[in-house]
């Protein structure tokens, strides 16, 4: 099918990019500028699809602890190093507001790390003050697993959200000027960091549990305790996340005919997003590499313009979908730069407390 398309920046909050090279390619960062890979994320999709800024998720999967995932964390930064020297005209490593700006002035995508999984500092916050220094600007507090320390969304809960050194790495992240992703965490979890946290936080890739109660999507509330408290909301495309429907096949084994899931079911979503949260406290984090289909329409990185079109037609102005596609994150981003303690930070000879 064929859709119209609506040219808007995007700088989206999370693509897994980083562990399908580790999966299908052993890590290497040749061929990214063909169109003969599989992925749903190559130069060229970047490029078609507005992409001006990344947050590139470093992920390792739950069944990898302790220090192995510390390596596979780090052997996924060095990916996000290598990719961005080996394309200098196509990426550029941003680490504040600031840089990512210059970046995209230049015609480069602003390439900034996420850490998604707080099982991957190991129990440590030297570790993830590391992680900052070698240029991750967010750390995901779980992933699928509840963690020693957080509850997340998709499994027991054990912790009635944070034990005390969960909240002491909340508390590590606003000093160090770390960014709190509530994508992936239960409730509980979203409001005790919610409460201990002084920086506007962000949820990366998550959708909204007013259309489809699905344990990965926040309800209307936590949605707007994130927006008042100056942060953004990134809606996710994960088919399963948009539609009772698509969540019941998927929990069924994915047996008879696949109900269909398109554009319009994920700007539902932004737009009750933005109902909720206000202008200022949506943005889009597609998880593009992280799941294996997306929505008619948004089949790869190239689909955004067909999302701005479809929200442009339900009469969203130019000014909105700018907000919506790059500005209302680097605010947030902005928002903790001056302490943060990376490679390009202010902060980046403090000495450290801990």
């Amino acid at each position: 099918m064929q859709y119209e398309r609506f040219e808007i920046p995007v700088f989206d909050g999370h693509n897994d990019l980083p562990w399908t090279a580790r999966a299908e390619r052993g890590y290497s960062v040749e061929g990214l500028d063909g169109t003969e890979l599989t992925h749903h994320t190559d130069i060229p999709k970047l490029r078609e699809g507005g992409v001006a800024g990344q947050f590139w998720s470093v992920w390792v999967d739950s069944a990898i602890e302790g220090a192995a995932a510390v390596r596979a964390t780090l052997e996924q930064i060095d990916f996000v190093h290598r990719m961005a020297a080996r394309y200098p005209e196509t990426f550029e490593l941003a680490t504040t507001a600031a840089t990512a700006r210059r970046a995209m002035a230049a015609g480069r995508i602003a390439s900034m790390i996420g850490v998604e999984g707080g099982g991957q500092i190991d129990g440590s916050l030297a570790v993830l003050r590391e992680y900052a220094r070698l240029g991750a600007r967010y750390l995901t507090l779980t992933w699928t697993s509840t963690s020693d320390w957080a509850d997340s969304a998709t499994d027991e809960a054990r912790h009635g959200g944070l034990t005390e050194f969960g909240r002491e790495v909340v508390t590590e992240m606003n000093r160090i000027g770390m960014l709190v992703d509530l994508a992936h965490v239960s409730v509980a979890t979203a409001d005790a960091a919610l409460d201990t946290s002084t920086r506007p936080t962000l949820v990366s890739h998550s959708s909204a549990a007013a259309l489809n109660p699905h344990p990965r999507n926040m309800p209307d509330r936590v949605i707007r305790r994130v927006a008042d408290g100056g942060g953004v909301y990134m809606v996710t495309f994960v088919p399963s996340f948009l539609t009772a429907d698509r969540r019941a096949w998927v929990d069924a084994g994915e047996t008879g005919p696949k109900p269909p899931v398109t554009v319009a079911d994920a700007a539902d979503h932004v737009e009750h997003v933005r109902n909720v949260a206000g202008i200022e406290g949506v943005g889009l984090g597609g998880d593009y590499d992280g799941t294996d289909d997306m929505p008619d329409g948004l089949d790869d990185v190239s689909g955004y313009p067909v999302l701005f079109a479809e929200l442009a037609r339900r009469g969203w102005t130019e000014d909105e979908l700018r907000k919506l596609g790059t500005e209302n994150v680097l605010r947030v981003v902005a928002a903790s730069d001056d302490d943060y303690l990376g490679f390009t930070g202010a902060g980046a000879s403090r000495p450290v407390e801990k």
